[in-house]
């Protein structure tokens, strides 16, 4: 639930501040590196301004498909590997996120029941 809070907190900040844009998988506790009780990063401005909880069960996967628009996925438990048409291939673990561009085929693939934020 922390860790979940955590998240949601940084999604509250993403217009007060300026963005981080990755074309490679990240981990949020990588983004924190100053020795501040509390501080804030910008991961993605989204320009639907949605927010989705995604689930994929084990052995499942979100078949290829193309997003309109840019959108940042970030694992919150499970294991998956997110992979696109570029040749883009990375592993979500609890904390890890990646960008997807707008108009990339992509798709996910669980090797764990995995959760995910889909920010876009």
């Amino acid at each position: 639930m922390k860790k979940m809070l955590v998240v949601l907190f940084t999604v509250s900040t993403f217009y007060s501040c300026n963005t981080i844009k990755t074309t490679n998988t990240m981990n949020l506790k990588k983004l924190h590196t100053e020795a501040k009780a509390i501080q804030t990063q910008v991961l993605f401005e989204p320009t639907e301004a949605k927010v989705i909880s995604l689930q994929i069960a084990k052995g499942e996967q979100l078949k290829e498909h193309v997003s309109k628009s840019p959108a940042l996925l970030v694992c919150i438990s499970g294991k998956a590997t997110y992979s696109d048409e570029n040749g883009t291939k990375e592993e979500l673990v609890q904390g890890n996120f990646v960008f997807i561009e707008a108009n990339v085929k992509h798709k996910v693939e669980a090797y764990q029941e995995s959760n995910f934020l889909l920010i876009k």
